[in-house]
């Protein structure tokens, strides 16, 4: 740092001890009691500016020193103004190395999907080579067919799901024909399987997106389907509560172990069942809590090992959600 740029920055210092000096310079001078002596108003003078200069050499250094030892972590800060700005480059810091960490983890859990992803898809893809060599099952081909189509819309909707906000429509949706909707959609898997299917839904309307409502209801279903043995039997019911309505999608299948039930909606966590009983990306059921919340809903789950699994979709009545995401929008855009 140059001299003359520190003198410049501590001016207002100099002024000030300037004016000291000539304040009391004044007051004795037009005291008409004090004997006026040149000799010790210079003599002062003289010590006043060693004193002075000693103080600027002194800080001088101090400042150079400190902005040398800028990056060190115990160098004393010179004043109040030199201590806040550390905190809050501190706070900065710790805040980029948050997001940086975010970013990372969302590159790796990105890559983890996708390389999940084309393992799971390479599966069908060789029943279907197989299926050339051999007189094709019409059955056979078609469920192939089916899990290349929910694997591609999967990811589909994984890859919009930090858009969600340029690509949603809120609406009233009734459940009962929804639920039918996603009843005709697996409606093979059903008849293959042997499983039996139970509808339950008085005339229940909320406040949501098809489209995206529809693509949750389904992933739930597929998991209850992959999960739910032959001659086994899904219920899916609709319930009005004073807060809330809730739509229930409960089968008699294998369950879920209580150690894995806190983090089933935790992405890539594919559990006990899902390495043992059938291969998962472990994605479905995180992109439907996701989506859920987004929507302004919320997923619980609830199971007891070889006897039942239950999800619950919540809609909660007091919760707008597009009033909530215009104001998430609002805060993202003030920040």
């Amino acid at each position: 740092m140059r001299f003359w740029r520190f003198i410049r920055y501590e001016r207002s210092y100099l002024l000030l001890c300037a004016v000291i000096f000539l304040l009391t310079v004044a007051i004795f001078a037009t005291d008409p009691l004090t004997v006026w002596q040149w000799q010790s108003f210079f003599y002062a003078l003289a010590l006043a500016f060693i004193v002075l200069t000693a103080f600027v050499f002194r800080r001088y250094v101090k400042n150079t020193q400190a902005i040398n030892r800028m990056n060190d972590d115990e160098a004393e800060p010179l004043s109040l103004e030199a201590e806040a700005y550390r905190e809050a480059l501190e706070h900065a810091g710790m805040s980029h190395i948050r997001a940086l960490n975010e970013v990372q983890q969302k590159q790796k859990d990105n890559y983890d999907f996708i390389v999940s992803w084309f393992h799971e898809i390479k599966t069908p893809i060789a029943v279907l080579r197989l299926m050339q060599q051999t007189e094709v099952d019409p059955r056979s081909l078609e469920e192939e067919l089916s899990r290349i189509e929910h694997y591609v819309e999967q990811a589909m909707y994984y890859a919009k799901l930090d858009s969600f906000n340029q690509d949603y429509e809120l609406a009233n949706c009734n459940l009962e024909l929804l639920a039918k909707q996603v009843v005709k959609a697996h409606s093979k898997s059903f008849i293959t399987q042997k499983i039996k299917i139970r509808l339950d839904i008085p005339p229940t309307v909320v406040q949501t997106d098809s489209k995206w409502l529809l693509f949750i209801v389904n992933q739930l279903m597929t998991n209850s389907l992959k999960y739910t043995n032959k001659h086994g039997e899904i219920t899916i019911t609709a319930r009005v509560a004073e807060q809330e309505k809730l739509l229930i999608i409960r089968d008699n299948g294998i369950g879920i172990d209580a150690k894995d039930l806190p983090r089933v909606f935790n992405r890539g966590f594919t559990g006990t069942n899902g390495r043992t009983h059938a291969k998962s990306t472990g994605m479905g059921l995180y992109l439907a809590q996701e989506l859920s919340r987004k929507l302004g809903h919320f997923i619980t789950c609830e199971s007891v090992p070889g006897s039942y699994t239950e999800f619950v979709i919540h809609f909660p009545r007091n919760n707008d959600p597009y009033l909530s995401t215009l104001q998430k929008s609002h805060v993202q855009k003030t920040q």
